[in-house]
């Protein structure tokens, strides 16, 4: 089990990899939608906003609003990930990352993340 700490530092690195792909097919793919990440294994929840710019405004705590999208994983998934330990395809097809959104949204991710 990771600490809240290298969660944060987790989310930061998968943050600077998003601002690195392709400013145009973020535009095609990114939707401006607000997001969370509840790391099960901690009981805390991240919150951000996520547009074809990248993530804004990342904190810790329950957004004011229901999240557009929702992210569920227990901290040692999100080390797994931030580090390029395991691709979120694999992590999603083995339950090890839940991912709660519209069915476009969905589409979309799969396109960005190749879901």
């Amino acid at each position: 089990m990771a600490t809240v700490e290298q969660c944060r530092v987790a989310l930061a690195d998968l943050t600077a990899k998003l601002a690195e792909v392709e400013p145009e097919l973020r535009a095609r793919h990114v939707p401006d939608r607000s997001v969370s990440c509840l790391v099960t294994d901690l009981d805390v929840t991240f919150s951000c906003r996520l547009d074809e710019h990248g993530v804004h405004d990342l904190a810790e705590g329950e957004p004011d609003e229901p999240a557009d999208l929702r992210v569920t994983m227990r901290s040692d998934a999100l080390l797994a990930l931030a580090s390029g330990d395991e691709d979120f395809l694999s992590a999603w097809l083995r339950g090890r990352v839940h991912v709660s959104a519209s069915m476009r949204d969905l589409l979309r991710l799969r396109s960005l993340f190749g879901l």
